[in-house]
């Protein structure tokens, strides 16, 4: 039976999350990112979630990337969030947009010097020789901005999936698990509960 809700699953998220931040060894915000190309060939990645608010799901990348290549032909997602330690996981679908310059501007700048070094000196995605080939592109890029602020990259930027559905899943014995089911409609969300 389908139910318009009050519930936010963007709070009920935030929740899980934060639960997961406490008992995961590593890297709580790793998620999976699937997308496909134009002719639906299927692509899925690790990537990690980077901005949540009532809009949706925030990831950065490099724009040569063949992530986004693919969101930018084919501009829907899929995101799967796995918490073993909480035997919990939780999907999204939606819709895809790029972030705003200033939103991208403001993730970059609150990176780690090294991690903005690296963004310009990885072409991602692209054949690499050999480590040293990116090594030689690190110490490059870090010549070049010894001092002072490192700009963004006009190739690097992030994504916002904008979800139409989110599923939340809890591993219950004798795998009868529960799955809690939100769809977004014209009056806010919907919600269901699905069989195992």
């Amino acid at each position: 039976m389908t139910v318009t809700t009050d519930r936010n699953p963007f709070e009920m998220f935030s929740d899980w999350m934060a639960e997961a931040e406490k008992t995961e060894p590593s890297d709580a915000n790793a998620m999976t990112l699937a997308t496909a190309s134009p002719d639906g060939v299927p692509s899925a990645r690790m990537v990690l979630l980077k901005g949540l608010d009532e809009q949706g799901f925030t990831f950065y990348t490099n724009l040569g990337s063949d992530k986004a290549r693919e969101l930018d032909d084919n501009p829907v997602a899929a995101l799967c969030f796995h918490w073993k330690s909480l035997k919990k996981q939780v999907r999204v679908t939606g819709k895809v947009e790029p972030v705003s310059d200033a939103e991208a501007d403001a993730y970059y700048a609150s990176r780690a010097r090294p991690s903005r070094i690296g963004a310009w000196a990885s072409k991602q995605s692209q054949p690499l020789e050999g480590r040293f080939e990116l090594e030689k592109r690190v110490a490059e890029y870090t010549a070049k901005f010894h001092v002072g602020d490192i700009p963004r990259p006009d190739f690097w930027s992030g994504f916002r999936i904008i979800p139409d559905r989110i599923e939340f899943w809890t591993d219950k014995p004798f795998r009868l698990h529960e799955r809690i089911v939100f769809t977004r409609s014209d009056d806010g969300w919907t919600t269901e509960t699905l069989f195992p």
